[in-house]
């Protein structure tokens, strides 16, 4: 049974001798567990990471003595612990102190919600969120996703990489038609991209999902490293495009610099 191991190990290494295979295949199990499937037990881990049930059974035990999973002797599911994953990264960020509170003073002053948001992948991740009540339908806690091609924060975030980083971002990017108004090719993408990196700022008016209107600057550290994204978003009959323009890109830009000066 270790021979199998190693040979799984072996395949998902390939060329790269820094890649632990094992490591990576523990995070991928950790991540298995979703909204669909809270619980497992060991064939269900091993079938859907495609593991031996042997394997799968090291890592699950492993992860319980870790603390990161519980089992009542047949399934077995996520601990808070893992939590402690996340707020190591948002603790870098300061988004306990310094951060959250420029985003209440955005929200305050605007009477809108406030977000921010980082890349992963085909998506925008949320890591920060000052949400006001009766904005939209959407459940956008921290770590929610959405697709970063219809978003502002993920245009945003598009626009700080550099051309040929860009242009293999774009080519892996699956559009889908979430509204009549949603960008749907490359080319359109490029395009919006290349204005925001123009004018600073992103605007997305109902292509994510109709009613709603966004604007989204960057955030960038001391050294010009883009961080995040930030990003006010309302509804289409409480703002209009020009107001967005004029009112919410100054204050989101006052606060990006703000927190710019308080990043390390």
């Amino acid at each position: 049974m270790m021979h199998n191991t190693m040979t799984e190990q072996s395949k998902q290494e390939g060329p790269d001798k820094d890649f632990l295979a094992t490591f990576a295949r523990g995070l991928e199990v950790i991540k298995s567990f979703d909204a669909q499937t809270p619980a497992m037990t060991l064939t269900e881990v091993a079938k859907k990471n495609d593991l031996s049930r042997a394997t799968a059974r090291r890592f699950m035990l492993t992860l319980q003595k870790l603390g990161y999973v519980s089992s009542d002797g047949k399934q077995f599911r996520l601990t808070a612990r893992v939590l402690d994953l996340g707020y190591s990264y948002l603790s870098t960020l300061d988004f306990g102190g310094v951060i959250t509170r420029y985003m209440e003073e955005v929200t305050h002053k605007l009477g809108e919600s406030c977000s921010a948001s980082v890349l992963d992948g085909p998506n925008i991740v949320y890591i920060a969120r000052i949400p006001v009540r009766g904005l939209m339908p959407i459940n956008l806690q921290v770590g929610a996703k959405l697709p970063a091609f219809a978003t502002s924060m993920g245009r945003v975030l598009m626009a700080a990489m550099s051309d040929e980083r860009l242009e293999e971002y774009l080519a892996q990017v699956e559009f889908v038609q979430l509204t009549p108004y949603t960008l749907t090719t490359v080319d359109a993408l490029r395009q919006e991209v290349h204005k925001v990196r123009t004018q600073g700022y992103a605007i997305n008016d109902q292509q994510l999902e109709l009613g709603l209107r966004s604007v989204a600057v960057p955030v960038y550290d001391r050294h010009r490293n883009i961080r995040f994204a930030l990003n006010v978003s309302s509804h289409v009959s409480k703002v209009s495009p020009e107001r967005l323009v004029s009112e919410f890109v100054p204050l989101l830009e006052e606060a990006a610099a703000r927190m710019t000066a308080a990043l390390p």
